[in-house]
């Protein structure tokens, strides 16, 4: 039953991240463009990832197609990954925050949708499997 509340509450919050980042985009665009400029990126891809982020959310909360929900865990595990490093690259750690964060999130998304959903993902199990392992030989 807790691994049920684990898996709402992280896929819950981390979606919320991620559609609060995409209104966030669309409201405050000139920032946002800013912000990109800042990290190097050119500022076309603020219209790509409005699109990508609430896409992402979309299919990890219906997971109408257990593929394409792991396709978006994947597309959000690099996203975050690579936000983190682009804040930490141009030394401003205080934006890889939300990044870390929603990588926490992510990983207790993911590690329990098994146990929340109808439709069980095969790589869910081996992941869980994989780190309790790395885990043991410590």
């Amino acid at each position: 039953m807790l691994t049920l509340y684990i898996y709402w509450v992280s896929t819950g919050l981390l979606s919320m991240l991620y559609l609060f980042s995409a209104f966030t985009y669309v409201t405050r665009s000139a920032w946002v463009r800013g912000v990109l400029a800042e990290l190097g990126y050119p500022s076309y891809l603020l219209q790509f990832m409005i699109v990508v982020k609430i896409l992402g959310a979309a299919a990890i909360l219906s997971r109408f197609n257990v593929a394409l929900s792991d396709l978006a865990y994947a597309g959000i595990f690099y996203h975050l990954i690579l936000s983190g490093i682009a804040h930490l690259g141009v030394k401003k750690p205080q934006g890889a925050v939300p990044a870390a964060i929603g990588m926490i999130l992510l990983v207790a998304s993911f590690a329990t949708q098994n146990t929340a959903r109808e439709n069980p993902s095969p790589y869910a199990d081996l992941a869980s499997t994989y780190s309790s392992t790395n885990i043991e030989r410590l």
